[in-house]
């Protein structure tokens, strides 16, 4: 396993990782662990297919939809 060193960190981080760390009933090193690897996780760009993948499931849950706003417009207008 690989080791990093993280230097000048204010104490106030310190504080609310060690805060954090004692919710999760971890160690400071543990929850710094858990912190970096779920950054890590979640910066991944995703390919094209994914984006594509979540799009599509995203427009198949929101219903039809309508591209002209000119219907939507001229609807509210008559409200």
């Amino acid at each position: 396993m690989a080791q990093i060193l993280i230097r000048d960190l204010s104490p106030e981080t310190v504080e609310q990782l060690k805060e954090r760390a004692k919710r999760n009933r971890r160690s400071l090193e543990a929850e710094v662990r858990v912190v970096l690897e779920e950054a890590a996780k979640h910066s991944r760009r995703l390919s094209l297919d994914e984006f594509n993948a979540i799009a599509d499931k995203i427009r198949s849950e929101s219903g039809p939809q309508t591209s002209d706003s000119v219907e939507l417009i001229r609807e509210d207008r008559e409200r």
